[in-house]
């Protein structure tokens, strides 16, 4: 028992500020840029409403009495008990708080250590970040904010959603003005994932946004499996818990050992004075802090990739050698060769796992036909799924029973696969193997690393309450011998992929330098994708398909070259049967990129016409460049009116900007440009279309 205090910690990012309170324990009670005064809050029934820094949940321990609420937090726990130090259960606890220079983002984890001598300590739920008094607004002022999140399905990536609190059940419910003492109704939203799919239905990742766009939190967890984040109220105000993952909602305990420790999956958060499109380019600049340096995103070069819309999987040397003219003379850089290269025929899903080339489908020799595409310029590239094994394979009877997830006993099947567990020394090594023969022997020079099945249970080698532990310690563990990969070969580039993008995560893109953005195959619905991609990766990691065909017309080709322009190139498509003529357009496309590209890997997003809706007829992204004098706008119209007035509001005011039509020049464009309101006047095709303008200050 003491007096409490406040500990201030003021950098050029964020002003943080912890609260000791009386029983010693520490509080986050403040976050705030650098400049703002503090308001104080308007509730008239609370004084503050800080939380414990930190919370646990250990085995057997439900609600503390200090909480007079059902309130679940990220461990279903509020322990008001705990401190840096607990000698009754015998953990130590360490918060770590990171800033980069002047970013206004903290990155939260904490570290749980079992400081007995003798006795064992069980984990079931430990958050990355909590914080209580997000706003000094009280319950009767909620509908000052909004709440935003994004869904992520396959083939329909990060499209966000705006709510107020009300709608979600946080509201005023007049409870905590009764006289017993009530500090929070039981209204809570929360997203989570479970399983090995991170992304597989939401981004890990929120907002809340004032509506006068003066104050902008936006956070993300760091996790390539299971997380939670849940916001509700407490003490006439708004509180956010974020980590995972936990026992209630993942079947996650962790048994500590005396000496032994964890630490949880790390957490982002933002807060900015202004809008969302503030807050995301501070977790933009952020992200390009974290993860880990590689020549391939300074340079971005254009990737080919022979699956979508083109040979699906089916590849030969017969179809790759057709396509490495036209490729080359679209300027690509690498020519990756997808599915189906390790397979006699294509009956081959659950036959993965040797990762030798097919003689049948390669006759001249594989290393042959990849000399040729050196010859042509370009690096060869090869599709992997490093993380399975198919049931029919060899290699599922040449590693041991241990090297696979299990449950009660028996290896998981799913889809027809094994799922190996890179905790286990033999997959490593034999991973290794594979890599070292297909980098050294046949000159492999890019992977696109690609899982394509769900494992939500986890294993359960370890012992039945082991499974969400184990699942996560693999998880870290993968990571572990990715990086180790490319500390082997430094060159080599490495692309995430997950049926598209359903690990779209921190976790997985501190360490890949590229992101497969989706398996959309319609153009014109990938407009939607593309278009809120910077939401969730940086554009210079955002691989995104562009896949002419010769049947299709020259809008729709342009619309896909679009479509990737301001993230990675991500080329395909039969060009290997268009015309000269559709060839061209394609080039022109390629031309306008390895211009523009150096701009793009330092950009800002800005969405002129708001978060794109996946049925809205005009979507439009925006990249601002660093020096803040050169902006590129992409306009799709899918539908609707041919004609639109769009705000520009980041090039409002230029003085003697100039507007240019970069791509495709060639094809019916009307546009022009007011730098003194900031409007783009446009006039469009009655067909589906998109153009890329360039606006800069002379």
């Amino acid at each position: 028992m003491g007096a409490p205090y406040t500990i201030q910690w003021h950098t050029d990012a964020l002003n943080i500020d912890f609260f000791v309170n009386e029983e010693g324990v520490i509080c986050l009670s403040r976050i705030l840029p650098p400049g703002t005064v503090p308001k104080k809050s308007t509730s008239a029934l609370f004084e503050s409403a800080e939380l414990p820094l930190i919370s646990v949940k250990l085995a057997g321990e439900g609600q503390t009495k200090d909480i007079k609420t059902a309130k679940a937090s990220v461990g279903n726990y509020l322990s008001m008990r705990l401190k840096c130090s607990d000698n009754a259960t015998k953990i130590q606890v360490t918060a770590r708080l990171t800033v980069y220079g002047s970013v206004p983002v903290v990155r939260a984890e904490t570290t749980v250590t079992n400081i007995s001598d003798n006795a064992n300590v069980m984990l079931t739920g430990l958050s990355s970040f909590v914080i209580g008094g997000m706003t000094n607004a009280s319950m009767r002022d909620f509908d000052k904010y909004k709440l935003m999140y994004a869904t992520n399905s396959w083939f329909r990536e990060a499209q966000w959603q705006e709510h107020s609190l009300s709608e979600l059940g946080i509201d005023n419910n007049g409870i905590c003005e009764l006289q017993e003492g009530h500090t929070g109704s039981q209204a809570t939203f929360s997203l989570n994932t479970r399983g090995s799919y991170s992304t597989g239905s939401h981004l890990p990742m929120g907002a809340l946004n004032a509506r006068d766009q003066t104050d902008t939190w936006l956070w993300q967890i760091e996790s390539n499996g299971s997380w939670r984040w849940e916001i509700g109220d407490y003490k006439d105000n708004l509180y956010l818990a974020a980590g995972g993952p936990t026992g209630a909602h993942h079947a996650w305990k962790k048994l500590l050992r005396p000496g032994e420790r964890f630490t949880s999956v790390p957490t982002a958060c933002c807060r900015v004075s202004g809008d969302i499109e503030a807050a995301f380019a501070a977790l933009t600049d952020y992200r390009r802090q974290i993860r880990r340096p590689h020549n391939d995103m300074e340079k971005v070069p254009i990737i080919f990739n022979d699956y979508m819309n083109c040979l699906m999987g089916d590849p030969d040397e017969q179809k790759i050698e057709a396509l490495l003219d036209p490729v080359a003379s679209l300027g690509a850089e690498y020519f990756v060769i997808d599915a189906g290269w390790y397979a006699d025929d294509s009956d081959w899903w659950d036959d993965v796992g040797l990762w030798e080339p097919s003689k049948k489908r390669f006759p001249s020799g594989f290393k042959n036909l990849l000399d040729k595409i050196r010859a042509k310029g370009l690096i060869p590239g090869l599709w992997l799924e490093p993380e399975v094994v198919g049931v029919r394979s060899a290699v599922g009877d040449r590693l041991p029973k241990e090297a696979f997830f299990q449950e009660h006993g028996h290896r998981i099947i799913e889809k027809g696969r094994f799922q190996l567990d890179y905790r286990h020394p033999a997959v490593r090594t034999w991973m290794d193997t594979v890599i070292y023969n297909l980098v050294v022997k046949y000159g492999v020079g890019f992977f696109k690393f690609d899982y394509n099945i769900q494992v939500m249970q986890g294993t359960d080698i370890d012992g039945p309450s082991a499974a969400g532990a184990a699942q996560l310690e693999h998880q870290r563990a993968y990571l572990a011998w990715v990086r180790s990969q490319l500390d082997k070969y430094p060159n080599l580039v490495i692309e995430t992929c997950s049926s598209g993008a359903q690990r779209l995560d921190y976790a997985m893109l501190a360490v890949h330098s590229i992101q497969s953005t989706s398996d959309q195959q319609n153009p014109a619905l990938y407009a939607a994708i593309a278009a809120a991609m910077p939401t969730a990766v940086t554009p210079e990691q955002s691989g995104t398909w562009a896949y002419p065909q010769p049947g299709w017309s020259d809008e729709i080709n342009a619309l896909t070259v679009v479509n990737s322009l301001l993230g990675r190139v991500y080329l395909s498509g039969r060009v290997d049967k268009m015309s000269k003529a559709q060839l061209s357009l394609i080039q022109e496309g390629m031309v306008v990129y390895k211009m523009i590209r150096d701009d793009v890997k330092t950009a800002h997003a800005t969405w002129p016409l708001g978060f794109p809706k996946w049925n809205s007829d005009w979507v439009s992204l925006g990249l601002v460049a660093k020096d803040r004098k050169t902006v590129y706008v992409a306009i799709w119209r899918r539908g609707g009116p041919t004609k639109r007035d769009i705000s520009i509001n980041v090039a409002k005011g230029w003085p003697g900007s100039r507007l240019e039509l970069l791509y495709p020049a060639r094809l019916e464009t009307q546009a022009t440009w007011d730098f003194t309101t900031g409007i783009l006047g446009l006039g469009l095709p009655e067909t589906v279309c998109a153009r890329l303008f360039k606006i800069q200050q002379v």
